[in-house]
């Protein structure tokens, strides 16, 4: 259905728009995760969701051209075994012709309207420039999505950190080698004790009121063994032959720095001591240091200290969040959910 306003049309997004989507975005955000759109990648994150596809809008031109894009993508929360459907802003970009005419509003507040019936929670990860807008259309800060850092090469880190401080080169950006195993392989794979490790995982944590993606063998294929483009790898542990915990994550330069991106860890309920070893393991994955978000009351965060993993100071992502029809109640904050990294830092 489409709407005309102020010039444009505002209709739904179609298969067929993607090449000019992709054109869009790459000259407003550049080129993403993975350095280049691709229909590929966009198809996986968009189409391929196990939660759904996105719901998008275009505003088009007279003459055709796109004037701005808008795509929400599903996403599922759990609270104490229920269900929450939710989405997230992504992927947004207003043609330089046609800023300024508040097509970025117009898109945000349509989408919200088309998927109220659906979704309970809309959350994402603003930055500082993008916040202020949020606020003004009912998102409420809600804090910060905390990054531990656990140093792997303490002078490669020291040199690059100072570089990075200064905003100088280091010199000759050092290609990323990472031996571990890849996702789409491990994933492709056997793949044995996984049902069973969700399992437990999935009994343990339904008495837990946060938020927080269930993971099961489907999730975890989509989201690490099937991302095109995004090099993910994958750590494991074992208890007398079986499986006993799993990490994902992804080596990618960080500036002047290798970072080894600590996506997900999951290990049978009460096991630190699997925690601390697939900690200590990530951080010999051959970067100059390992980051990920250890959510409070995990296994992993409680492992954290003597696996040597400290919260660092300032860094995290701002999470903000509203419902499709208007402000959170008073008194939600980040501490409501139970986050990995891997549910926040590609989108």
């Amino acid at each position: 259905m489409t709407t005309p306003h102020d010039g444009l049309t505002y209709r739904p997004l179609t298969d067929a728009d993607t090449p000019a989507v992709l054109g869009l975005l790459t000259a407003s955000l550049a080129g993403g995760p993975t350095g280049t759109r691709t229909a590929e990648f966009f198809d996986w994150k968009h189409r391929l969701n196990p939660f759904g596809a996105s719901p998008g809008l275009v505003a088009e031109a007279g003459d055709g051209r796109l004037a701005g894009v808008r795509l929400f993508l599903r996403w599922e929360w759990r609270t104490g075994g229920r269900p929450v459907p939710a989405v997230r802003p992504v992927d947004t970009a207003t043609h330089p012709d046609f800023q300024g005419r508040g097509i970025f509003r117009d898109l945000t507040l349509r989408l919200l309207e088309e998927v109220s019936p659906g979704a309970e929670l809309v959350f994402n990860t603003p930055n500082g420039n993008s916040l202020p807008g949020y606020l003004k259309m009912g998102w409420r800060e809600l804090g910060r999505v905390p990054v531990a850092v656990r140093v792997a090469r303490p002078g490669a880190f020291a040199l690059g950190a100072r570089a990075a401080l200064a905003r100088r080169a280091s010199g000759p950006a050092r290609p990323v080698h990472c031996g571990l195993e890849s996702a789409a392989a491990w994933f492709a794979g056997p793949r044995t004790g996984l049902g069973e490790l969700l399992r437990e995982r999935a009994g343990a944590e339904a008495a837990d009121t946060r938020l927080a993606v269930r993971r099961t063998p489907a999730f975890l294929q989509w989201r690490y063994g099937d991302a095109p483009g995004l090099d993910y790898r994958v750590l494991t542990c074992h208890r007398g032959g079986e499986l006993a915990g799993l990490a994902v994550g992804r080596p990618r330069r960080r500036g002047p720095l290798t970072e080894f991106t600590l996506s997900d860890v999951i290990v049978r309920p009460g096991d630190r001591g699997s925690a601390a070893r697939l900690l200590k393991e990530a951080a010999r994955a051959g970067c100059d240091h390992v980051a990920g978000h250890l959510a409070t009351g995990t296994e992993a965060a409680a492992a954290a200290l003597r696996s040597g993993y400290l919260t660092a100071p300032r860094t995290g992502m701002v999470l903000a969040a509203r419902t499709p029809s208007g402000p959170l109640p008073e008194g939600r904050s980040a501490a409501d959910w139970r986050f990995a990294l891997g549910d926040l830092e590609v989108f």
